[in-house]
């Protein structure tokens, strides 16, 4: 009997020995060392590679609470959610997400593609590095993931049984928590927040009646609106990138949910990006080159989509009153909003809540971390509030260039 035939939290030597025992991937005469490389929030990762062919792999596995806090039990039903999420992704998307070699209902673990000859994005958006195809890729990526997996382009029947295979309660709870609600009240008191921060946060966002009803309508609307198979955590530390390739990873945080919330989430952190230049950059040139590039970034990244979701209606859609003249404009309309009122509450809840970035919070200096904070708080306000007005990338990068003026 394998010692494998029961759960257990594996260490870097179980990691190993499982890999020779589980996976049909290494030569019998392989010479096998193991490491745990995740800095995750929920998930243990581990790389095994063999030192006389450097072949690797990457082994991923779910423990029963969340490794930022004993506070977040979890189903380990969400290693299976990912593993069949990212073969359906590669599907969907191909070449978009790495390859899964094994999912392992009794260790709870997941085994993909090795990506070690690319960069987790935000540590290398923080080094303020440029990836000219980025837009491009990921806009694919949320088009034929989001809009081929919703009620217009499937079947209604195969759609709810997918709803059903994927409802996913415990993480949807971890959003539900730490972006639809913490940022704005701290009622669990466990936000973290800049000191020097602290009085006018609590003044500019949990103060503001006017921003908690609305931030309480987008609650409700992330709670009921089964409208696409999302991401559901599409953040820069969820992509490894190189120059010429984009690979989304992580997807355990997958439901039914509005597709806006991955667009958005995308531009959030696209804009933490910008406000990391902005406050750390010291060569003029070199600072405005760079924030030049994040910033039609932010704006090919919306228009992309407009564009391809667009192209891909037309060939896609099958529900017969999804081709009502105006359905399509007024659908898409909604997605921009959405996509705006998620940009403002990534924006909220890495800058006050529980989870945060480290594109701010490697900001040395105290008054440039203030300003970022600011700039990202000020105009995660503007979006969730005139979250119906945005139709195209430069309302969005508009929004964030006259916050930044004011300030």
């Amino acid at each position: 009997m394998s010692r494998f035939d029961s759960y257990f939290l594996m260490k870097p030597s179980d990691v190993v020995e499982y890999a020779r025992e589980k996976l049909d991937f290494f030569a019998p005469d392989s010479i096998l060392e193991g490491k745990e490389i995740g800095d995750g929030n929920i998930n243990y990762i581990f790389r095994v590679w063999d030192t006389k062919s450097g072949k690797s792999v990457i082994i991923k596995q779910a423990g029963h609470t969340a490794r930022i806090s004993d506070a977040f039990v979890l189903s380990t039903d969400r290693t299976r959610i990912e593993a069949e999420i990212l073969q359906l992704e590669h599907d969907l998307a191909p070449g978009l997400v790495p390859l899964v070699y094994k999912y392992d209902d009794v260790m709870s673990t997941c085994c993909m593609e090795d990506l070690s000859d690319h960069v987790i994005m935000r540590a290398a958006l923080i080094q303020h590095q440029k990836f000219p195809r980025f837009a491009d890729d990921i806009s694919t990526f949320m088009v034929n993931t989001l809009l081929l997996t919703t009620d217009v382009v499937l079947d209604h029947k195969k759609k709810k049984a997918m709803v059903k295979s994927f409802i996913n309660p415990e993480l949807c709870e971890i959003s539900e928590d730490l972006v639809y609600t913490e940022p704005f009240n701290n009622y669990n008191n466990r936000n973290i927040v800049f000191p020097p921060n602290q009085e006018w946060v609590e003044q500019e966002i949990y103060n503001d009646e006017q921003l908690l009803l609305e931030v309480a309508k987008l609650k409700f609307e992330f709670l009921t609106h089964a409208q696409s198979l999302i991401h559901g955590d599409l953040h820069t530390g969820s992509i490894f990138i190189k120059t010429d390739s984009t690979k989304v990873i992580d997807p355990e945080f997958a439901f039914y949910g509005p597709m806006g919330y991955d667009i958005g989430n995308v531009v959030a952190n696209m804009i933490f990006a910008w406000a990391n230049a902005d406050a750390t950059m010291s060569d003029t040139t070199e600072k405005a080159d760079y924030i030049g590039w994040v910033e039609k970034t932010i704006v090919e990244v919306v228009d992309l989509f407009i564009k391809k979701f667009n192209i891909a209606w037309q060939k896609n859609v099958t529900e017969v009153l999804a081709k009502v003249p105006g359905f399509q404009e007024w659908y898409l309309q909604t997605v921009l909003s959405d996509t705006a009122a998620v940009t403002g509450m990534e924006l909220s809840r890495r800058i006050v809540g529980l989870a945060q970035v480290k594109d701010i919070t490697t900001i040395a200096d105290e008054k440039a971390r203030l300003r970022a904070e600011r700039i990202c708080l000020l105009s995660a306000k503007r979006f969730i509030m005139a979250r119906e007005t945005y139709k195209s990338g430069a309302e969005f990068l508009k929004t964030l260039k006259d916050v930044a003026a004011t300030l």
